[in-house]
């Protein structure tokens, strides 16, 4: 099991030893310090999580690469919307030079203006590769449908024209927030002591400044039933839909909100919207729909691909299996196979160290007790038809769907 303690620094730490293989693997993540600390520049948080993988100054990309690379480190940096994380993992024999690397890129990041030229080129080149990602687009024409006007109405990624205006002040103050002490939790994983996560910890935040926690507000989705399109050079219909799901990501009932997601889209063959959608009228190779909780909204989303002359027959049929299912709820078979499923591969995810982690982290995220997330499993277990069909009628508020279409023809908007 993971165990979460206070280091030195009280600051918190998750720690799942694991001494089988000599690997050592270490996360810092920072919370409130993903895109929505972004503010009118989309796209900072993500620029800036590209400069901090572009090695120290003093050494710059390349001679830091090599250095990693010839000790087989592993190093990356990923940006969410809520938190900005650093991984670092290598042989034990090794992790202590990748630790140092670590600490150096911290102190002195490569910030320079022909790194930043370099970046913001290589995230503006990305963009517009993307153009051509008819799912990307789809996709992004959804979250800005469903929360226009918001900050969430922005890709994490930015866009050409806010990324064009980011200088190297941004980036400099940007990094100097969101890389604190206060906002940082560390987790541990691998052939590591308890003494010795809480030394690298120690070591590493007491090299940065106090910051302040970032307050993540909600940030509700529009309930308008929306529709929208964009035509494309596309041979299919690519359908995202999507509308707002009234349940807070730390939640007691999300358990039954994972059951239900599993049974209406969640599941692949044998969910509601694929036995509709495919398998009764062959319209899309797959339909899928989940729900999403987190601190800064929460929705219910799905997406499918169809033939461009099926696309208002396939948005007319997800409509209609949504309504059904809220109306008339889950059957006892669906209930059952969906415990049985869900149960039986529970066993599989924590099979990995990281799944582990991750869950622990998952419980601490939400301010619940290390082994929350299994008690949730167990009222998986026990949840009869009853109530999960109670909790199905009572969010009613997912028929309010919005869609949003990359067509190859122009429809009614």
């Amino acid at each position: 099991m993971a165990i979460i303690i206070d280091s030195a620094q009280d600051r918190p730490l998750l720690l799942e030893s694991d001494h089988k293989l000599p690997i050592v693997y270490m996360q810092i993540v920072f919370l409130g310090s993903g895109s929505i600390s972004d503010g009118n520049l989309a796209g900072l948080a993500s620029l800036s999580a590209d400069l901090l993988e572009e090695g120290t100054k003093k050494l710059g990309v390349i001679a830091f690469a090599e250095k990693l690379e010839e000790r087989a480190i592993r190093f990356g940096v990923n940006v969410g919307r809520e938190t900005l994380s650093i991984d670092l993992s290598s042989l034990k024999a090794q992790f202590g030079e990748g630790f140092d690397l670590l600490k150096s890129l911290l102190a002195d990041p490569n910030l320079t203006e022909k790194t930043l030229v370099k970046i913001k080129e290589q995230a503006i080149g990305e963009l517009s590769r993307k153009q051509s990602d008819f799912d990307y687009v789809a996709e992004e024409g959804l979250r800005e449908l469903l929360f226009e006007g918001s900050a969430l109405a922005l890709p994490t990624t930015g866009t050409a024209e806010s990324i064009a205006q980011i200088k190297l002040e941004n980036i400099r103050r940007f990094l100097k927030t969101a890389i604190a002490r206060d906002r940082a939790v560390v987790l541990f994983g691998g052939d590591i002591t308890l003494e010795e996560a809480k030394q690298y910890a120690n070591s590493v935040l007491t090299t940065l400044p106090h910051g302040s926690v970032k307050e993540i507000k909600f940030i509700a989705a529009g309930n308008a039933g929306r529709v929208k399109t964009a035509v494309k050079n596309s041979e299919q219909a690519y359908i995202y839909f999507g509308a707002p799901f009234d349940m807070p990501f730390d939640s007691e009932e999300s358990y039954k909100a994972t059951v239900a997601s599993f049974i209406l889209g969640g599941s692949g063959f044998g969910s509601r919207l694929m036995e509709e959608i495919r398998v009764k009228r062959g319209l899309a190779y797959s339909a899928y729909s989940y729900t999403s909780l987190g601190q800064t909204s929460s929705t219910f989303k799905g997406h499918l691909q169809t033939k461009l002359e099926s696309q208002e027959e396939a948005k007319k049929i997800v409509l209609a299996v949504v309504k059904e299912f809220v109306q008339k709820g889950a059957t006892q078979k669906e209930l059952d196979e969906a415990k049985r499923f869900l149960l039986g591969s529970e066993p599989l995810r924590n099979e990995t160290m990281n799944g582990r982690l991750n869950r622990a982290f998952g419980d601490f995220y939400r301010k619940k007790p290390m082994g929350w997330s299994s008690d949730q499993l167990q009222k998986i277990g026990e949840l009869t038809l009853k109530e999960l069909n109670d909790f199905i009628a009572a969010h009613s508020e997912i028929l309010n769907l919005s869609f949003f279409i990359v067509t190859n023809r122009a429809t009614s908007q």
